[in-house]
């Protein structure tokens, strides 16, 4: 239920994708213009086929459309232009874009695997959205620039929700199909741990593949990094560790701004959190225990305990209001999040984390990384504020993180040919 929430059901969060949402509205219309419900498929097949093709035009159109208004919205801020863009009017909510977002080519590719032009009876959708936006995305990155730095999300977009990266996973070859091609891989989670043998365990699959592929070079395994507790905790592949992981000191990749993050004003923001979490147990009779660790705070369920959905999502909502009001919270940045069966807040956030592993190789340009997640929408979001360091793709599940590295592979050898 947790995947199903953080895609298909997260409209009905306290937060929307207004980009995706304001796409989906323009489509609408020549679906309801063109579609063809009462026609039968055998009797009228050329109707249909003809119609089909009319609604495929019109929705390239569309896609056209958006694409010069992304274009004119990137050039708005690189010229330093007065005033907003015409999408940023449009779509208040937009945020910065670092690559151009090939639109009508992606609607065509998606076009063919969905076939979205054909249905009568279902308008495109949010999901038939963001998946012409990924696609856009990887376009962009191929064909405009090159992609030096990939960056992952853990649960739900590598693993299963609470799961580890197990030897059997097909997200494995494709991420050492990327090391093979030299780009940089940096797995940005949540999961807060000091020590790496904790990482080994949610990674052992992953892990051990490196340590045993031949065809690597001591550079490309040395390009696996795991950036722990949003941004707090890197450690890097190393053969010759224990736990195949070596703990890389924070003068190695500290940005400058997190050396102002004070262990006073962390404790500080911790005690604000922690005091939060506490009511909102006792307030909402939360089967919870709570943990804190050295940069983060949460709750998690007592043995064989479910907490809902509901109760999670307020928990969030009233932790982050509680912090951002306090004084600490001011000075400090940080993220709290619903994480499935769990709350946690984390000194800093994504766009830390992936600006950290940018730093760490050698500084890699924010329009040269994408970062792949699943939360987006729901209450804390913490793949959200990626947006703010990167280009990002949005996934449901880790077969779609799978099919979109595969994508990748395959627009790659089109640009190649």
């Amino acid at each position: 239920m947790t995947t199903r929430y953080r895609v298909e059901y997260a409209l009905k969060s306290h937060r929307r994708d207004q980009l995706i949402e304001w796409i989906k509205g323009l489509l609408a219309v020549p679906f309801v213009l063109h579609s063809q419900p009462t026609a039968t498929f055998h009797e009228e097949s050329e109707k249909l086929r003809a119609v089909a093709d009319a609604t495929h035009q019109r929705y390239a159109e569309i896609m056209r459309d958006v694409e010069y208004l992304i274009n004119d919205h990137i050039a708005h801020h690189q010229e330093n232009r007065s005033g907003q863009s015409k999408l940023k009017l449009l779509v208040p909510t937009v945020g910065m874009f670092f690559t151009p977002l090939l639109l009508q080519e992606a609607f065509d590719y998606q076009d063919q695997r969905r076939f979205i032009s054909r249905r009568r009876f279902v308008a495109p959708s949010f999901n038939d959205v963001r998946l012409i936006l990924n696609t856009a995305q990887l376009m962009g990155l191929v064909r405009r620039s090159e992609i030096r730095l990939m960056t992952f999300d853990g649960d739900v977009t590598l693993y299963d929700d609470g799961c580890c990266l197990t030897d059997d996973s097909p997200v494995i070859p494709r991420l050492i199909r990327l090391l093979r091609k030299g780009r940089k891989v940096g797995i940005v989670t949540a999961a807060g741990y000091t020590e790496p043998s904790k990482y080994y365990v949610r990674l052992k699959g992953l892990l051990d593949a490196v340590s045993v592929d031949t065809t690597l070079t001591r550079e490309q395994k040395s390009s696996l990094v795991i950036l722990g507790g949003e941004a707090n905790f890197l450690f890097c592949y190393d053969d010759s560790a224990p736990e195949l992981l070596r703990y890389v000191e924070r003068n190695q990749w500290q940005l400058d701004e997190m050396r102002s993050w004070t262990d006073e004003d962390i404790t500080a923001l911790l005690d604000v959190a922690e005091a939060a979490l506490r009511e909102c147990v006792s307030n909402l009779n939360l089967p919870a225990i709570l943990v804190r660790k050295d940069r983060a705070v949460g709750i998690i369920p007592r043995d064989g305990c479910k907490m809902h959905r509901e109760q999670l999502e307020e928990t969030v909502l009233v932790v982050q209001n509680t912090v951002e009001r306090s004084e600490v919270g001011q000075r400090l940045p940080f993220c709290a999040f619903n994480g499935g069966n769990d709350v946690f807040v984390d000194i800093g956030d994504k766009s830390w984390g992936v600006r950290a592993c940018q730093r760490y190789f050698g500084g890699i340009e924010r329009s040269k990384t994408l970062h792949i997640g699943d939360q987006f929408l729901s209450a804390g979001s913490n793949d959200y504020k990626a947006r703010l360091a990167c280009t990002t793709a949005w996934v449901a599940n880790p077969a779609e993180t799978v099919s979109l590295l595969d994508e990748l592979e395959e627009l790659e050898g089109r640009e190649s040919n």
